[in-house]
């Protein structure tokens, strides 16, 4: 490992910890060269599905693309990075349990929007304002009071049981 200030690979290891998550560790590292302490990280490289699109097209998986939608709806919000890693990894967990080669986008979205809405329904319906994308008020007003009675229906079944 080269070291960030003196570029020297004389590295070595003075601390290894494993994070909570179990899937990465964290390491401080100290220089031999000018004795720079600094830290690094090692994760294990998930090969994620394929996204299947609304038009047919397959993109690569974008895990950026969907925090950053999620950061924007929940601006101004009591929702921490912490939060919206922690929906991230359930999201990318249920994706590679149920659709291990591609994943249809949909399912992506509607599967962010459930997470969200338990995380923070403001967010949850900023969210949807971009993600349905309608073109008037009416129409987004009533997709989402369909939805939010979908969604509170769903809840009351999984009590019930």
């Amino acid at each position: 490992m080269h070291c960030p200030i003196c570029h020297i690979t004389d590295t070595k290891v003075v601390d290894s910890r494993l994070m909570p998550d179990g899937l990465s560790v964290r390491r401080r590292r100290k220089c031999d060269g000018c004795d720079n302490r600094f830290t690094t990280y090692e994760k294990i490289q998930i090969q994620m599905p394929a996204v299947l699109k609304h038009d047919g097209r397959r993109e690569s998986y974008n895990r950026d693309k969907i925090l950053s939608g999620l950061k924007k709806a929940s601006q101004k919000r009591p929702v921490s990075t912490e939060d919206l890693e922690k929906l991230m990894e359930t999201i990318e967990k249920h994706m590679l349990e149920h659709y291990p080669k591609e994943v249809p986008a949909n399912v992506i979205g509607e599967l962010t929007m459930k997470e969200l809405l338990h995380l923070d329904p403001v967010a949850y319906t900023r969210f949807a304002s971009f993600y349905w994308d309608y073109k008037d008020i009416e129409g987004f007003v009533s997709s989402l009071l369909k939805n939010l009675t979908a969604s509170k229906g769903v809840e009351r079944e999984q009590l019930q049981q």
